[in-house]
């Protein structure tokens, strides 16, 4: 029988069920995640996933609109392929799906995850972080949202 291990509150930082985080090593300086206990991997929302090689690896070219409803801004991005797993999705199908590591920025924390790559455009959010990704580093208050602060509106150009 192994022995559980208690966390102290403040031995992390609290986060709410959905946050403002940054993935900066695919040019994403603000999207919305919702932070899914129930989920253990992260997905992003990702279209035109296109594999290909690269010096004797497998990688992804993919597109990603980082704001729901909002389909001006794309950003293009391509990672190095880590994985290819079965996924099962919330309607319980199950897909082979690429997964990628990347950087994660959130609450001023950085730190790796590993992400699958899906078609999310009909979900509320482009973004599920999955437990995986704050296991032993954050606290979650359910009730509470944007704790990280919520990023300012550009103002356009006229």
């Amino acid at each position: 029988m192994s022995a559980a291990v208690i966390y102290k509150q403040d031995q992390f930082p609290i986060i709410g069920w959905r946050e403002w985080v940054a993935l900066p090593e695919l040019g994403i300086k603000h999207i919305k995640a919702k932070i899914d206990t129930g989920a253990r991997s992260s997905s992003l929302h990702a279209f035109d996933i296109e594999p290909f090689q690269h010096h004797g690896h497998e990688w992804v070219r993919f597109k990603v609109l980082p704001v729901q409803r909002k389909e001006k801004r794309v950003i293009e991005a391509k990672a190095k392929v880590f994985d290819n797993r079965s996924v099962r999705s919330s309607s319980g199908e199950s897909q082979i799906r690429p997964v990628i590591k990347t950087s994660l920025q959130m609450l001023g924390h950085v730190f790796d995850i590993e992400l699958t790559l899906a078609d999310r455009n009909q979900m509320g959010f482009r973004m599920l972080l999955g437990r995986e990704a704050f296991r032993r580093r954050f606290f979650i208050d359910p009730g509470k949202s944007y704790l990280g602060g919520v990023p300012r509106k550009r103002k356009h150009k006229q």
